[in-house]
């Protein structure tokens, strides 16, 4: 008699059909990409990048103008549907579908949870935290609130907490598992067309598809342009403190073509080496920049703003998360302008926390984007915010007149109003240039890793000269805008960002029903997996045991 085999659980089912998608692609010189989405994606983006470099001005008045309609007229729609991308994650993580893991029950995780949580970070916020840390506090600290109309230290942090916290790790969380669980659950594609098979069926590998994907590639391409832009601008900023290097578009333009080749040598060693290895290094830095600052700086007016900012953020969660202005004057450039960001930038953090993720279970899946990078972000923004909040007070607003003429700046100047010697003033400056660098790069090189799954039809690994292809594709986007135009171009695609995403909100509400249909099926799945394995250990170890075990009944079955 012989022992039953090992049950096994389905997770390729579809995986016929994505080699048929993967034959479209145009294999040669080099390269293996999709056609359709690469070339209407390049096209798209050039023709923009023209019409940027002819009239940068006009471009950012129309941009700014349609931008304008949808703020003053959807303002409600973002904020009841980013509330939504937030409950819905929570519910699975409490469910029975937080049991189902991404690949299978046998899956095993590819990257420790260090490595994990350091890419999770890096790609997520990392050069937004470096950027805003000090600026938006200070900026929410010197007005007065519509929401509460009022202003203190404790609202200025729980409103900053509530841009950066859980509304914005929940769209992350909802587009990273959609396409984790449909690229590992079902074979499908790593692309943004493989969530919505439950709906469009074998559509998704058609033109429908296409359409899908060319609009993830433009809005990544679109985001990570502009971050390359705002991220130059502060280096830049830095060197200025520290070396005396002018604040100018020509050397801005250096520091992308610089930041770009550092970059696109991370994406030629791929996302076990170079990306991991720059992320985990970006923790450990970011780490020891936290603390310094947190130890030379207010010490324990920043705890105390901890504590306060985190209660009135959690004692007002309902009712400043429902906020809707009338009048959209300033939820527009700050609540809005940011969900609307987020969402818009979610295909591309969605995608590369999708490619890190096998292995994890929904549970875990969700408790870690959710909780660890908020609670991070609020110790971040707390530690860098207070100390903005404190030092204006002290300097009878000198700060936030600093932060006003040049936002890129606003890190720098703080450092320079610390109350510490001139050698710690230049460490702290080295740091903070060097994190920005180093956040920077990540987003530059994850981000090429992402167009790139998305231009080749959804593979994970494609050749090497694809992959310096988009990251120096990147670079020349942000140079053009750059030279055409300096902030008023870099502001004219960051509105282009905003835009595109209000379409973007509509497909992550599709996106949360077909995810639900989805894990419905694997669940019951699982649920016949385990009844399967359980019988055959049972049968195995009991009844399969007791003929081996009895000499006679073995020889009459070897008979």
């Amino acid at each position: 008699m012989k022992k039953l085999k090992h049950p096994k659980f389905e997770t390729d089912k579809f995986k016929d059909k994505t080699k048929l998608l993967h034959a479209r692609n145009i294999s040669s010189y080099g390269f293996d990409f999709h056609p359709e989405v690469s070339i209407i994606s390049g096209i798209f983006v050039l023709i923009f990048i023209g019409l940027t470099l002819k009239d940068p001005v006009a471009t950012h008045g129309i941009l700014t103008n349609i931008q304008n309609k949808i703020t003053d007229n959807f303002n409600w729609f973002f904020i009841l549907s980013t509330n939504l991308f937030l409950i819905f994650p929570i519910y699975l993580m409490f469910s029975k579908f937080g049991e189902i893991t991404l690949g299978g029950p046998e899956a095993k995780p590819e990257f420790s949870n260090f490595a994990w949580y350091s890419m999770l970070l890096s790609a997520g916020m990392g050069i937004g935290l470096m950027f805003w840390s000090v600026g938006e506090p200070l900026y929410h600290a010197s007005s007065v609130l519509p929401m509460t109309g009022t202003t203190s230290t404790e609202e200025a942090l729980g409103v900053t907490f509530y841009h950066w916290g859980f509304h914005p790790w929940g769209v992350y969380c909802l587009i990273a598992l959609s396409l984790a669980f449909f690229a590992y659950n079902r074979g499908l594609p790593l692309s943004l067309r493989s969530v919505f098979y439950p709906i469009l069926k074998d559509k998704v590998f058609g033109w429908m598809g296409d359409v899908i994907d060319i609009a993830a590639v433009i809005s990544c391409l679109f985001g990570l342009a502009t971050s390359l832009g705002f991220g130059a601008q502060q280096i830049n900023a830095g060197l200025n403190y520290l070396f005396g290097v002018p604040q100018s578009t020509k050397i801005q333009v250096l520091i992308i073509i610089i930041i770009t080749f550092i970059a696109t040598l991370s994406v030629i060693s791929g996302i076990g080496k170079g990306v991991r290895i720059l992320s985990e290094l970006n923790m450990k830095t970011a780490a020891i920049f936290l603390l310094l600052m947190l130890i030379l700086g207010p010490t324990l007016f920043i705890l105390r703003s901890f504590n306060n900012g985190v209660g009135f953020y959690l004692n007002n969660f309902i009712s400043i998360s429902l906020f809707s202005e009338n009048g959209n004057a300033w939820q527009g450039s700050w609540t809005i302008f940011y969900w609307a960001w987020w969402i818009s930038w979610s295909p591309f953090v969605g995608m590369f926390i999708a490619r890190v993720s096998k292995g994890r279970s929904v549970r875990e899946f969700v408790t870690a984007i959710l909780i660890v990078p908020t609670i991070l972000s609020f110790i971040w923004m707390s530690t860098f915010g207070a100390t903005a909040i404190f030092q204006n007070a002290e300097t009878g607003g000198m700060l936030l007149e600093a932060v006003k003429q040049d936002v890129s700046t606003a890190l720098f100047a703080m450092i320079q109003g610390l109350d510490i010697s001139g050698v710690l003033k230049s460490t702290f400056s080295i740091l903070g240039t060097f994190l920005v660098i180093s956040f920077f790069v990540t987003s530059s090189d994850s981000g090429s890793l992402v167009v790139d799954n998305l231009t080749s039809g959804g593979k994970l690994d494609s050749p090497v000269p694809q992959r310096v292809f988009w990251a120096v594709m990147e670079g020349a986007i942000a140079v053009a805008l750059l030279i055409a135009g300096g902030s008023d171009a870099l502001s004219a695609l960051q509105t282009g960002v905003i835009i595109s995403g209000f379409p973007f909100t509509i497909i992550l509400l599709i996106m949360m029903y077909s995810l639900h249909v989805g894990l419905r099926t694997d669940l019951n799945k699982l649920k016949k997996y385990r009844e399967d394995k359980w019988a055959i250990k049972f049968f195995n170890e009991k009844i399969h045991g007791e003929f081996e075990k009895d000499a006679k009944i073995k020889e009459r079955m070897n008979k």
